[in-house]
């Protein structure tokens, strides 16, 4: 049995390439991981395996040398560039000295690092016991301490089976709290849902460039920095789109590659902004020489909490890197599919915009609505609900209203029977007065 070391900021990265791995991970973006948890690198070591090795994932000889660099460097702290069983991960700190931590446990620190709002601390909380709890066996010196004294002598509760009680009570408590919290998204979408506001959510990779963008759209302010992961809390903010009116803009969690599943349970309720989107705005860095492979790896994440029905605009962002011109390209069938921008310099956001609001006005319908005099009622909602766009009033005293207002909200004027919610592409008739519709 041995006790824990201390975890340390001098770290040594560790990757091993293995040839049945079709899914090689990048070592410099692990690199950038380790950077992103605070961590000082003092340099890499890299192994060729056929397979993993049972006892320390990587060769005895290998595992030896690392030790001799720990030693020389000052080492405090080994990451490894794949994930570690419970045992390899013992077997390595005892052979160290020092704290080992697979990529699963990197992305947990950096998460629990970046945290910000109540439910995105009970998410990586929830992540990280959800980790720990394999990880318990063997783990302290303390392990089959008993209960002791007069009375309460015998077999007793072991210390590990103290902590299993503890760690499976804390968990129930947070999927508790976080069921909570996931009941109030489910209103809140609800909410916007009856009041037909179309919502449009930002995916990505991570460090693509979402929160700067969000913040050039809606002024938000959220924080946006050049690193992995600087933002984790999901915002909501409007925005305008011109003709169309306001939409929610959620920005959320950017991926990674092997994103931890007790990650992506974790964060289930959060990502459901997007599964209940209208519309991804899928952003992907220009200038990432592996930005195809980073697309397909967001697809991936989708496809696991089951957004990948929705559709999805690409928008190339950091185009001031590669001295591109902002430009909107089209798919085979007239329908915006690219977006060249960027968020740091602003150019190409209005092509966005509209690109958006067309992908958007396809739920949408329009044209000219007549309504009879006895229905000023109706006439008032309509411009309070911002769908009007211009009135005109012929000589029988109609109003004449050209409007652009969510199809379903049509149909439930249809299915009302007051009015004949047919759309006309003109107005008809003679007309006493023409007004601009009121902002």
């Amino acid at each position: 049995m041995f006790e824990r070391p201390r975890s340390g900021e001098r770290a040594l990265l560790v990757h091993v390439f293995l040839p049945d791995d079709k899914d090689q991970e990048d070592l410099r973006e692990f690199a950038e991981l380790a950077a992103s948890a605070g961590a000082e690198v003092l340099g890499s070591v890299t192994a060729s395996r056929r397979a993993p090795d049972p006892r320390y994932f990587i060769g005895a000889g290998k595992a030896e040398e690392i030790r001799q660099r720990l030693v020389q460097a000052g080492g405090e702290l080994v990451l490894f560039n794949h994930s570690l069983s419970p045992s390899q991960e013992r077997n390595l700190e005892r052979l160290f000295q020092c704290r080992v931590l697979d990529r699963t446990g990197l992305i947990l620190d950096i998460f629990a690092q970046r945290a910000r709002s109540f439910e995105g601390k009970l998410q990586v909380e929830l992540a990280q016991l959800r980790h720990l709890s394999t990880r318990l066996v063997r783990g302290w010196t303390h392990l089959e301490r008993q209960k002791g004294g007069i009375g309460l002598r015998g077999p007793g509760e072991t210390q590990l089976e103290t902590d299993r009680r503890l760690l499976g009570n804390r968990i129930k408590q947070l999927n508790r709290r976080l069921d909570k919290v996931q009941r109030q998204r489910e209103q809140g979408r609800r909410a916007r849902q009856r009041a037909e506001v179309p919502t449009v959510s930002l995916v990505g990779y991570t460090n693509a460039g979402k929160s700067t963008l969000f913040n050039r759209l809606t002024e938000a302010g959220v924080y946006a920095a050049d690193q992995l992961f600087a933002t984790l809390d999901p915002t909501l903010r409007r925005l305008e789109l011109p003709d169309l009116g306001h939409v929610v803009l959620a920005d959320t969690v950017g991926f990674v590659r092997h994103l931890p599943h007790d990650l992506v349970a974790a964060f289930r309720s959060t990502l459901e902004e997007t599964r209940s989107a209208d519309l991804l705005l899928h952003v992907v860095d220009a200038s990432d020489e592996e930005r195809q492979p980073r697309i397909g790896q967001v697809d991936q994440v989708l496809t696991e909490v089951g957004a990948e029905a929705v559709p999805q605009l690409l928008v190339y962002n950091k185009i001031d890197l590669l001295d591109e011109a902002p430009r909107l390209e089209r798919d085979a069938e007239g329908r915006p599919w690219r977006v060249w921008v960027s968020a740091a310099s602003g150019a190409g956001l209005e092509l966005l915009r509209e690109a958006v609001a067309e992908r958007l006005r396809g739920r949408m319908s329009a044209g000219w609505l007549c309504l009879p005099p006895a229905a000023g009622r109706l006439r008032a909602e309509l411009f309070a609900a911002g769908v009007v766009r211009e009135e005109r009033v012929d000589s029988r005293g109609c109003c004449w209203l050209r409007v652009l207002l969510p199809t379903a909200d049509l149909a439930r004027l249809c299915a009302a029977g007051t009015v004949d919610c047919e759309l006309h592409a003109e107005p008809a008739g003679e007309f006493l007065a023409s007004a601009a519709a009121a902002p």
